[in-house]
């Protein structure tokens, strides 16, 4: 199998680097990640593949309502969960990350999401390995000869192994956690009452996301397939939702909270203010990254909501929800009520998408720090000013929360 990187980086860039010192303004050495998963693609040989999934389906969203889902597994008998844990992925280095989520290889195969509430015997088998709560011993067929296929590691792609249409399919799945076994085998509970319950007994957001998108949980003749972008999403507002209608019946919060969390190329702040639920996520993409390739400029872009939520989806994408959930976590943890005002700076150099996870994950791990307190909010964007790389006064330009809160205009605000 043929292993491809499209990076144009100057040789005397690499020797002076030589993987260390990251010159090229990458957030991650596409050599160090090209010699970590070519000994790992070349023992793929023929079109028979054996290996413990983590477990890991994923379903396409092109073609709906007939969607292509995909087992996938790695060549690695043992436990794999790390392959598909955002947990795991949180305390590897991007190189580590990238490697591992390219040696996975899927197989396709065609499913109409209505299936789901009848299944044949083979999306059957995929839904129970999905279901699964340790990795499953997969052995695949597929049409292609892995040899015919080649991974690209592309600035625009998102980490993800080769896939070929599947011809043969053996698992052997293990027994699901006893929560994921109540709702699969409950077709009276609807899919939002499986979620909370999943998630009250500790089921990671992923799992239930996973679930979702397989066609599980839901009343009977309700379960459909979804796609697994629109089903991690899903399981973001939809928890979310339910933990900030929560959250608002704790008192507020008495003082401004500010968190500030540095990561390899990215910055992350959240401002916890003492008033009614109001919340925006903004983020600001600078030259040469992943969403902003070809702009002279930093593109600072910022999405919100007021106390009784909004009807339509965010702009700004699937980040707005699960950094949502990141917030009522921390508010139900803390049995108080109040706002959040939560950006994101991404700097030259991380130019790859890989996932909604790592903002989740990322104010998950923000919100474990110790908050600076302050009584204004003038004191508080003071003190994150000092963080910050894009200018302050851009932040303010477009945020609606801090104008809100700053000229106390509540009833327009909710209004939206």
């Amino acid at each position: 199998m043929e292993f491809k990187a499209k990076f144009k980086i100057p040789a005397s860039l690499c020797t002076k680097c030589r993987g260390a010192k990251l010159l090229c303004g990458l957030s991650f050495c596409p050599i160090t990640v090209k010699s970590i998963v070519t000994p790992k693609v070349n023992m793929f040989k023929g079109n028979r593949i054996s290996g413990s999934s983590p477990p890991s389906v994923f379903v396409g969203r092109y073609g709906y309502p007939k969607v292509k889902v995909y087992p996938s597994v790695p060549q690695v008998h043992g436990d794999t969960s790390s392959y598909e844990d955002p947990k795991e992925w949180m305390n590897l280095q991007l190189e580590d990350f990238l490697s591992m989520r390219l040696s996975m290889i899927r197989g396709g195969t065609d499913v109409y999401v209505q299936n789901a509430a009848d299944p044949d015997k083979l999306f059957q088998e995929l839904q129970l390995m999905a279901l699964s709560e340790k990795y499953v011993e997969v052995d695949m067929t597929l049409e292609k000869n892995l040899s015919e296929m080649s991974v690209i590691l592309d600035e625009n792609t998102p980490p993800m192994g080769p896939s070929a249409p599947l011809l043969k399919f053996q698992s052997d799945y293990s027994s699901p956690s006893l929560s994921v076994e109540k709702v699969y085998g409950d077709t009276d509970l609807k899919a939002m009452d499986a979620m909370k319950f999943l998630y009250s007994r500790n089921e990671d957001v992923s799992k239930i996301s996973k679930i979702l998108s397989v066609g599980a949980i839901g009343t009977k003749k309700m379960r459909k397939v979804v796609p697994t972008r629109w089903s991690i999403t899903a399981v973001d507002k939809n928890l979310s939702d339910d933990l900030i209608e929560k959250s608002k019946d704790y008192p507020q919060i008495d003082k401004f909270q500010v968190y500030v969390r540095r990561t390899n190329g990215n910055l992350f702040v959240a401002i916890l203010t003492p008033s009614n639920w109001i919340y925006e996520w903004g983020e600001a993409w600078g030259r040469g990254t992943t969403w902003n390739q070809w702009g002279e400029e930093t593109y600072t872009e910022i999405d919100n909501e007021g106390y009784y939520g909004r009807k339509d989806y965010p702009g700004i994408g699937g980040c707005y929800y699960s950094t949502r959930l990141a917030v009522g976590e921390k508010l139900n943890q803390m049995r108080r009520s109040g706002g959040a005002i939560t950006w994101r700076e991404i700097y030259p150099g991380f130019s790859l998408p890989v996932g909604v996870w790592y903002v989740r994950e990322n104010m998950r791990e923000l919100f474990k720090m110790k908050p600076s307190e302050f009584d204004t909010l003038d004191d508080a964007l003071k003190f994150v000013s000092k963080f910050l790389k894009v200018p302050l006064e851009s932040w303010l330009r477009r945020s609606t929360v801090v104008k809100t809160l700053k000229y106390n205009n509540l009833e327009k605000f909710f209004s939206i």
